[in-house]
C-alpha cells in the first residue's frame, strides 16, 4: 500500500502583491500631493518690503479676499468662507484666547481700497493690535 502524502501548511507570505499595491499608492500620493495646495488663489499686489518672520510659538490668522469680494478665514490650516460679521466674531474668540496671534490680510490687487480698510477695522475692533498686509515682491 502506498503511504498517503500529507502536505505541510505553507507558512510563508507572498509579499510581491503587497509591494505592487504599495508602489501604486506611492505613485498616487506623489501625483496628488502637489494638487492639494492650501490657500485661496489671490493675485497679490507687488511691493518692495522686508519679509515677515513668523516665530514658531505664534499662530497666524490669515484673512484672504478674492477679486469678487468673497472672504475666507484660515483657521486651523483650512480656509473657511466667511463674512465681515463672522470675521469679527471668530477673530474676537481667537484673539481673546491668544493675543499673540499675528493677523494678516491677503487681498487681490484689484479690490477697492475701502474693502481692505473695512476688514482691517473689523479686525482691529476684534482685538488685533496690528494687521499685516501680504504682498509679493516685484517681478524683475
Amino acid at each position: 500500500m502506498r503511504k498517503a502524502y500529507r502536505r505541510k501548511p505553507m507558512s510563508e507570505i507572498n509579499v510581491v502583491p503587497y509591494i505592487d499595491v504599495m508602489l501604486v499608492l506611492l505613485v498616487i500620493f506623489m501625483v496628488t500631493a502637489p494638487l492639494m495646495t492650501q490657500g485661496i488663489k489671490v493675485e497679490l499686489p507687488e511691493s518692495i518690503s522686508e519679509p515677515i518672520t513668523i516665530q514658531e510659538e505664534f499662530e497666524t490668522l490669515l484673512v484672504s479676499v478674492r477679486r469678487d469680494g468673497s472672504i475666507f478665514m484660515n483657521i486651523g490650516q483650512k480656509d473657511w468662507p466667511t463674512s465681515l460679521g463672522k470675521i469679527a466674531e471668530d477673530a474676537k474668540k481667537i484673539l481673546g484666547s491668544n493675543p499673540n496671534v499675528k493677523v494678516l490680510i491677503e487681498a487681490d490687487k484689484m479690490l477697492p481700497y475701502g474693502t481692505i480698510v473695512e476688514i482691517m477695522e473689523v479686525l482691529r475692533q476684534s482685538g488685533a493690535s496690528g494687521v499685516g498686509l501680504i504682498t509679493q515682491p516685484p517681478k524683475e
